[in-house]
């Protein structure tokens, strides 16, 4: 069976290599006589990875078929407006003159139209693709747990089963791997529940965006403004903890030479500048891994199209290549879907272990 596999794809391979440059030929006279618009890579991975005004489900020929979303947007000409996305049309149309900038600064952002043409970027409160996507992610893990502690509640003594056996594992795993090591016997208590919260809020939307289909395909995480909002809640908690050792060693580190401190306070600077750069990292480190996921693997779904344009048989030679690398990317990115979200719990009660600390006395 693995001989037949093998010699079936060299042969696919073989033949779109051979078949390629006089097909490609023909089409090209071909395409000489009519307009045919050619497949543009960089739409379709945007189209994917950025956040829009509607939810596309699937799209056959020239038919598109989307979930219309609200908009919600002030403007400040002419106030409040409240529409649903249909009525741009996927961006083809205006509306009330609001429409979806195609190009320049604002491209895929919704524009209202000047009297003198220029487009202006309104106060912008839409339901968009990513803000649904996070409403029913949030949705499921209230149902998860809820469901999970009210049989707890009913019987805790009874062995854990159903749902409960793949989450009770996770909470032990986060409770005594990550929290205690990190923070500490005495204080983790209370932070498990924000970390546990990260935690599952980043690992279920993590997920949901490796769903092709609806509800999943949003890529939440891979927003840079959501993994903003998760950091600056990790910096607050850590500057809210912060001991009286943790701000002193910042701006007095004891045992650093003095000559680092004066006359030009090299390292108080540098110290200062880690706080604000801890944030920093845990922002770009989410935002980078899911989104370069998506990239990859919607870059070996595109190869399909891209040698279909040169010839069919090109292009039914790669699919076979072409689906196996993105069947394998999918799978890896859900181990990167856990290792991100495990990452970004362990840092942050890393920070929250660093901030409590208190140093011995120094001589």
């Amino acid at each position: 069976m693995k001989k037949y596999i093998k010699s079936l794809l060299l042969f696919f391979c073989v033949l779109a290599v051979t078949q390629s440059p006089l097909l490609a030929n023909q089409e090209h006279e071909e395409s000489a006589s009519s307009t045919v618009k050619k497949f543009n890579t960089g739409d379709l991975i945007f189209s994917h990875i950025k956040d829009s005004y509607e939810w596309h489900i699937f799209t056959i020929g020239e038919t598109h078929l989307s979930i219309p979303l609200p908009v919600i947007i002030y403007s400040e000409s002419s106030g409040f407006h409240c529409f649903m996305s249909g009525e741009l049309h996927h961006g083809t149309h205006s509306y009330q003159g609001f429409k979806i900038a195609q190009e320049g600064k604002y491209q895929r952002k919704l524009v209202e139209v000047m009297t003198d043409g220029s487009e202006v970027r309104p106060w912008d409160f839409s339901i968009t693709k990513n803000v649904t996507s996070l409403l029913v992610s949030i949705l499921i893990i209230l149902i998860v747990f809820l469901s999970v502690a009210k049989k707890y509640s009913a019987n805790f003594a009874r062995a854990p089963k159903g749902i409960q056996s793949w989450i009770e594992p996770i909470v032990i795993f986060i409770c005594e791997d990550i929290a205690i090591p990190s923070i500490g016997k005495e204080k983790y208590k209370k932070y498990v529940p924000f970390l546990l919260t990260i935690f599952f809020f980043i690992f279920v939307n993590n997920v949901m965006g490796l769903i092709p289909i609806f509800p999943g395909g949003a890529n939440v995480t891979g927003d840079i403004s959501v993994t903003i909002v998760l950091a600056l809640f990790t910096f607050a908690i850590t500057c809210y903890s912060g001991s009286r050792d943790y701000w002193v060693h910042l701006i007095n580190a004891p045992g650093i030479p003095l000559w680092l401190k004066i006359p030009i306070p090299l390292m108080p600077i540098v110290e200062i500048i880690s706080v604000f750069i801890k944030p920093f990292v845990l922002t770009v480190r989410l935002f980078a891994n899911m989104t370069a996921g998506h990239i990859v693997a919607l870059g070996f779904y595109s190869l399909i199209f891209i040698f279909a344009e040169k010839s069919v048989i090109s292009g039914y030679g790669i699919s076979i290549l072409s689906i196996t690398f993105t069947v394998f990317m999918g799978l890896l990115e859900l181990l990167v879907a856990f290792i991100q979200a495990y990452v970004f719990t362990l840092l942050s009660a890393l920070y929250f272990g660093l901030a409590l600390e208190k140093h011995p006395a120094h001589e």
